[in-house]
């Protein structure tokens, strides 16, 4: 697999100008930090059980139990429940001012903070739209209905694009990409001159699927590549098993092509030896 050497820019030909740009990549940063927050206060919480634990234990020889009765068992606990959901609180309060913050500044420009492929797909990139079309296909797979045509509804999906994945058919900053890009957007102005109006997403959507437009430097753009070759190797598995001889190799020599490179390059960027499947 080759190095990056670039980040893809959007291809809509219409795309927004670049402080509405910097507006929607803020939003969606705001929404990928928040993601972890549950994580991180979750750790602290931790922590502070362990610490408060091990001075509560340490003060016996020294002071005995008589300072803390019956509750010397739950001090820990509740240092813990009280730090991590203290930082949570605190991470949740300032994550809705900032996007408070920003959700007025698009209003302002016309735009709805909720729905930020109504006007167009114009501030995705090629790889998130890979991304996002790879989860569409691998939860048509699994029936998820109804999550499918929230993807449907927010993005111009259907089941009958020309989009393939395990293995891919298309990559980013290709002229097939761009076809799809268009199909795409032609779907979502029929939707808007219908008085279609998609779903609203936020933090729980985008923390599941990564909804929201990202600003693509060359270590997102890895993670939206490992991310969406990772679906793919699923999928291969699924269909192949894990003997890349075995089934695949009763494939058309084209498929077999894109599987060998879907393989590669998800070896790569996971860090995995390329070893069948």
């Amino acid at each position: 697999m080759g190095r990056i050497e670039r980040v893809q820019r959007p291809r809509t030909p219409a795309a927004p100008d670049e402080e509405t740009l910097a507006l929607w990549y803020e939003l969606g940063r705001l929404y990928s930090e928040a993601a972890g927050g549950g994580q991180r206060a979750t750790k602290l919480g931790f922590t502070v059980v362990c610490v408060a634990g091990a001075l509560v234990l340490l003060s016996a020889p020294l002071f005995g139990t008589a300072w803390a009765g019956p509750f010397a068992a739950g001090i820990p606990v509740a240092a813990g429940l009280l730090s991590g959901g203290g930082l949570f609180l605190g991470q949740r309060a300032r994550l809705r001012r900032r996007v408070g913050i920003i959700r007025e500044k698009l209003a302002g420009r016309g735009l709805d903070a909720g729905r930020p492929a109504r006007e167009g797909l114009g501030a995705y990139y090629d790889a998130q739209l890979v991304l996002l079309r790879s989860e569409y296909e691998y939860l048509l797979r699994r029936g998820a209905s109804k999550v499918c045509r929230l993807f449907e509804e927010s993005f111009g999906f259907t089941p009958e694009d020309p989009f393939e994945t395990g293995p891919l058919n298309v990559a980013p900053d290709t002229e097939e990409m761009r076809s799809l890009r268009g199909r795409w957007e032609r779907r979502l102005a029929a939707g808007r001159q219908r008085g279609m109006r998609p779903p609203a997403l936020g933090l729980r959507e985008d923390a599941a699927y990564r909804v929201f437009p990202r600003e693509m430097t060359v270590p997102a753009e890895l993670t939206m590549r490992r991310a969406y070759l990772t679906i793919s190797h699923r999928l291969l598995v699924e269909r192949y098993g894990r003997d890349p001889s075995g089934k695949l190799g009763l494939a058309p020599e084209g498929l077999r092509r894109r599987a060998e490179r879907d393989l590669r390059e998800y070896a790569a960027l996971s860090g995995r030896p390329n070893r069948g499947w």
